[in-house]
């Protein structure tokens, strides 16, 4: 009987001891981490991941070369206020001697009071501002460039740059046996023939083999006469005769 007793009172002790650890024993807020979508993974990362290490692409495909390509295809974006620049006129023999009447496109580059279109007056020279006439009869495209560099270099313009080019010819003159005789432009490689078909054809008692041409170099004029093939020349004269038959 008292070992029964005793029996029954050790399950007492231990039943109220497991009772008395469950009361004391408090619940607590639970955090429960929610997951991730995979954009948020993306950009962010997981929590507490050291960051994304970057890999070129030195294998020379995939992606990352894709993109370098395209990138490298592209045309580089205009800064603002680029502008395309203009054409210009088309470059001409740089032998040609110039002479009154020419129109000349002289440039100053940085220098836009300067830069500017000037005819060749009947003295042989042009007008610039700053440093006046400058004689151009005789000379070449590049060599009254280099003497408009040099008068604006003393005393103007620490380093100029400049250059010319022809814009306009001087014009040519038929005369005689022409339906339309006269001052025309002259074009580059003309020929005797084509100024003829500008004036309008040959007239009826014109003589259509040969003809005269009058030039002019140095100040001096040559007359000769010549088939209908001979290339003509800027300020030249050409005089259509009249057939005795």
């Amino acid at each position: 009987m008292r070992v029964a007793r005793a029996f029954r009172l050790s399950i007492l002790a231990a039943s109220a001891a497991f009772a008395l650890g469950g009361c004391m024993q408090t619940a607590g807020p639970v955090a429960v981490a929610q997951p991730r979508s995979d954009l948020d993974y993306m950009a962010y990362g997981q929590p507490g991941a050291p960051p994304p290490v970057v890999v070129a692409d030195t294998a020379g495909s995939g992606a990352i070369s894709a993109l370098r390509s395209s990138f490298a295809a592209a045309p580089a974006p205009m800064p603002v206020g680029y502008a395309m620049p203009m054409p210009v006129a088309a470059r001409h023999d740089a032998s040609y001697r110039l002479d009154a009447g020419d129109r000349l496109r002289v440039v100053v580059y940085g220098q836009e009071g300067l830069t500017n279109t000037y005819a060749i007056d009947a003295g042989g020279s042009i007008t610039l501002p700053l440093i006046g006439a400058v004689p151009a009869r005789g000379r070449t495209t590049a060599g009254l460039a280099a003497d408009i560099a040099a008068r604006l270099r003393n005393g103007y313009i620490r380093e100029p740059s400049v250059a010319v080019e022809i814009e306009a010819y001087r014009p040519f003159f038929i005369l005689g046996e022409v339906t339309a005789p006269g001052q025309y432009p002259y074009v580059p490689n003309m020929t005797v023939e084509s100024a003829v078909a500008i004036a309008g054809g040959f007239s009826p008692r014109a003589k259509r083999d040969v003809v005269t041409i009058t030039h002019s170099e140095g100040g001096a004029a040559m007359r000769a006469v010549v088939p209908l093939g001979t290339p003509l020349g800027p300020g030249d004269t050409v005089y259509v005769g009249e057939r005795w038959f």
